[in-house]
């Protein structure tokens, strides 16, 4: 699995041999370049000094964890609450998944359920949710039945609308201009 989403070597490949770096990219992908969003997993595993774990970012104390987070080059441009929001996200992993993201889209029964497990996640709206299921399905594999329907638009073939589609820097360029477009319609509305 090649996954090109920091558009940073390094960064991708945590991004593709650990689940909660995704998820966790995926969460701070807002109000920043997704690149930026992507590559901040990487980043605070190196500030960790190690492996990104659910149940090390969910132990971590709070205020040094965000202090971590806030270092230059910041993680996001909000770190302080971005900082909550990771480790609000690895305590519920802990929960109830065991610190194992992987176990949140294992043995569900259709896309359907697995959006609503990723809608619980905190942090995940419904259309974050959406898209994290079409980067799981077009991505990586993972395609329950009705996947693409219950990811909606976000799960369409050939489509370039989210980071489910971005596979290399063309293809970032094409979700990029169709985003714009969708940012002008909306304002033509």
């Amino acid at each position: 699995m090649r996954i090109q989403l920091a558009q940073k070597s390094d960064a991708d490949e945590l991004l593709a041999r650990n689940p909660l770096a995704l998820l966790v990219g995926m969460l701070l992908d807002q109000q920043i370049p997704m690149e930026w969003a992507f590559t901040g997993p990487h980043t605070i595993a190196q500030r960790l000094g190690g492996d990104l774990t659910a149940e090390r970012v969910a132990s971590y104390d709070p205020e040094a964890f965000a202090a971590l987070l806030a270092e230059k080059p910041a993680v996001h441009r909000y770190p302080k609450s971005m900082a909550a929001r990771v480790q609000a996200l690895a305590a519920y992993l802990v929960e109830h998944y065991d610190g194992q993201p992987e176990n949140i889209w294992a043995g569900v029964a259709d896309g359907k359920e697995l959006v609503k497990r990723l809608m619980a996640l905190p942090g995940y709206g419904k259309q974050k949710a959406q898209i994290f299921l079409a980067l799981l399905g077009k991505q990586l594999g993972v395609q329950p039945p009705g996947w693409r329907e219950a990811a909606g638009a976000y799960g369409e073939e050939g489509s370039h609308r989210s980071v489910a589609d971005v596979v290399d820097a063309e293809s970032l360029v094409r979700v990029r201009a169709a985003k714009q477009e969708a940012k002008r319609e909306a304002k033509a509305e």
